[in-house]
């Protein structure tokens, strides 16, 4: 009862406290569904109680907030049934629709005492989000604009989005790492650390996008990385302003997040995701095959007709060598047949005409026995006259012959190989033996080069094919 002080009732505060829990328990008699954002959970492991704080937002500002508790009995259940429907727990940042009963008492003040959350609801509500963001991408006209850039040939240049302890960060590091030792792949990555869900996720994964931005031309691609979790670790990736920064973004933006069942929104604007980071990784490392294999079909068949090709030209080359062997071994034979055949004219002529001569002589001399003087005179006259004749018939063929030696000496000459290397060529010597290709050499041989005054030994340093003629 109050007292009466002075004509005046003064409560103690227990009193008004009282009358406030009676008055609210006539008010609210009942348990009601309330919808509300539960802004923290405030779960006591040691208790296994909860004291969540309730919120409702508009535009993005707080215009409710109320405490409430949790029983840890109803807690168990609570949280039981969001494993079944939803594969993750009750946690922080959700929105939820709650059976409730107004409570106050005088030592903890008004609070709602939670009995029962539709888990429903919670995934419904992710939907909506989901829905509302790809409506509004898609109404901007900015839905596809990442998927449109094209993807690189080889993204040897990525940007990670992740947190360094998260699972699913190690799996595509290990995949990159497996793939260097197995191919020789090399990829350059750098990691930009964030958090991976809820608010936090929405604050710091922009933030390093524009981190990124400012050093754009360093990257291919920018990748998203997370491990797997329950349903409500992925409502931030269906967020309107972080599924637009993506789809804005002026690099391809590729996504392993870890999840298997409906695509967020971020995923379907990304140019390129996966189900897993391991899925991501792999992905990179088939683009690297599809490049590799014909690459590597193409060097055996380049290596196989440059192989033919030096093969033909050898045999080619050695024919002709051949060909210069015989021709040449027939003009030297044909020349010195020539020789011996003009020899053996020129003295069957001298001969001819020293027999002619000696014919003339006698029957000259026959006749001077039987004529007089003047016939031996007559006889004299004649021999003087043939003997020039004689000797200019000679001469003249003499000089004709030697004339044509001369020529064939001089031929003979010039295709003597010390005139060869006086012209400026040299032969080059590998152990006693003559090096006609560049595949009988290797780094390091010794050279014995013969040129037209002296030798030079050398010694191999660098090989390169023969040039295209």
């Amino acid at each position: 009862m109050p007292e009466i002080i002075e004509d005046r009732k003064i409560y103690t505060l227990l009193e008004v406290s009282q009358g406030i829990q009676a008055t609210i328990a006539r008010k609210f008699p009942e348990a009601y569904w309330i919808k509300a954002e539960m802004n923290k959970l405030g779960f006591y492991a040691q208790s296994g109680h909860c004291f969540p704080e309730l919120v409702e937002k508009k535009d993005g500002k707080i215009i409710a907030r109320l405490d409430a508790f949790i029983w840890k009995t109803d807690y168990l259940n609570i949280n039981k049934n969001f494993k079944t429907v939803l594969n993750d727990e009750l946690k922080d940042g959700i929105k939820i629709l709650f059976l409730a009963k107004v409570e106050y008492t005088p030592d903890y003040g008004l609070k709602l005492r939670i009995l029962d959350i539709d888990p429903a609801f919670t995934l419904g509500d992710f939907e909506r989000e989901r829905q509302e963001t790809i409506k509004r991408l898609q109404q901007e006209g900015i839905f596809n604009r990442n998927k449109s850039l094209e993807f690189p040939m080889l993204p040897k240049r990525i940007a990670i989005i992740s947190d360094m302890d998260s699972r699913g960060y190690q799996d595509f590091i290990n995949v990159f790492d497996a793939a260097k030792e197995s191919w020789g792949y090399n990829f350059f990555h750098m990691l930009f650390t964030a958090s991976l869900q809820g608010d936090k996720a929405l604050a710091t994964i922009p933030m390093q996008l524009d981190r990124i931005l400012r050093v754009k031309d360093h990257f291919d691609i920018v990748a998203i990385i997370r491990g797997g979790g329950g349903e409500l670790t992925f409502a931030c990736y269906n967020n309107y302003e972080l599924s637009k920064k993506i789809a804005n973004y002026p690099l391809p933006v590729v996504t392993g997040i870890g999840h298997v069942t409906n695509m967020t929104v971020v995923d379907m604007v990304a140019n390129q995701s996966a189900i897993t980071p391991t899925k991501l990784a792999e992905f990179f490392i088939q683009r690297f095959h599809n490049f590799s294999v014909p690459v590597q079909e193409a060097e055996v068949s380049i290596k196989e007709q440059a192989r033919r090709s030096v093969a033909d030209a050898k045999s080619k080359f050695d024919a002709e060598v051949k060909l210069f062997r015989s021709v040449t071994t027939n003009m030297l034979l044909k020349n010195n047949n020539a020789v011996r055949e003009n020899s053996q004219s020129v003295i069957r002529h001298s001969q001819f005409i020293f027999t002619s001569a000696k014919k003339t002589i006698l029957q000259s001399a026959q006749n001077i026995r039987k004529d007089t003087l003047s016939h031996l005179k007559q006889l004299n006259l004649l021999v003087q006259n043939y003997i020039p004749r004689i000797n200019n018939g000679n001469k003249i063929i003499i000089k004709e012959k030697k004339s044509e030696l001369t020529g064939i000496e001089k031929n003979i000459s010039n295709m003597n190989p010390k005139n060869v290397m006086k012209r400026g060529y040299s032969i080059s010597l590998l152990n006693g033996k003559a090096v006609t290709n560049f595949n009988e050499l290797k780094k390091g041989d010794e050279l014995r080069t013969l040129l037209y005054e002296g030798n030079v030994v050398s010694t191999v340093n660098s090989i390169s094919k023969p040039s295209e003629q």
